[in-house]
Order: C-alpha cells, then structure tokens, then sequence
C-alpha cells in the first residue's frame, strides 16, 4: 500500500525558511520521480517542484525558482522542499505525489497535505 507521510509545514514569518518532508513507503522509491504540489485557497493546483528517481533531474517553478530546493534519500526514502525567504504567497496546503506503475496502469498517489502559512 502505497503511503506518503508530510510533515515540517507551519507558521513563519516573512522571509523565513521551512524543511518539508515527505516519507514514502508500499513502492520502490527509487525507481520514481517524486513531486510537490501546493494549493492555496481558491486556486487550482500548482505544481512546484519534480525531482527524477536519482536525483539527477530537478525542475522548480518559476513562482519559486531561487528560493525553493527539491532533495531526495532514497536510503530514507524521504523527498525534501526546502523553503527560503519565503513570501506570503506562498501560503498554501503543500502535497507530496508520486505516479506509481501497478500492473499495466499508472496510479496517482497523493499525501495527506502539509499547511504553510507566511505571515508576520
């Protein structure tokens, strides 16, 4: 059973940093690219950041390009978002997804969503 774990969001203060955590179990890690997603209120889902199964490959949004870092250990099986000078409008529900092959299909998984809340 695939399970993705959120966990490091809270409330900081503009310009501020914050760790989130994303511990994944029930697949092969390794294998998968792993991404974050976050959602603020009254707007659609926007993806953040994709890093591949390596580590090789990161993609960050524009919106957060030189602020924000995708990592991963694939020993802990954790993937990370790192979070600097942060901005109010970066309040939002953050999410940790993977895209899972089970038999012929590919499956989306989601966690269950970590808030973060810039504010002063």
């Amino acid at each position: 059973q695939v399970q993705l774990v959120e966990s490091g969001g809270g409330l900081v203060q503009p310009g501020g940093s914050l760790r989130l955590s994303c511990a994944a179990s029930g697949f092969g890690f390794s294998f998968y690219s792993m991404s974050w997603y976050r959602q603020a209120p009254g707007t659609e889902l926007e993806l953040v950041a994709t890093i591949g199964a390596t580590g090789g490959f990161r993609n960050i949004a524009d919106s957060v390009k030189g602020r924000f870092t995708i990592s991963r250990d694939n020993i802990k099986r954790t993937v990370y978002l790192q979070m600097n000078s942060l901005k109010p409008e970066d309040t939002a529900v953050y999410y940790c997804y993977v895209l899972v092959m089970e038999g012929r299909t590919n499956n989306p998984y989601w966690g269950q969503g970590t808030q973060v809340t810039v504010s002063s």
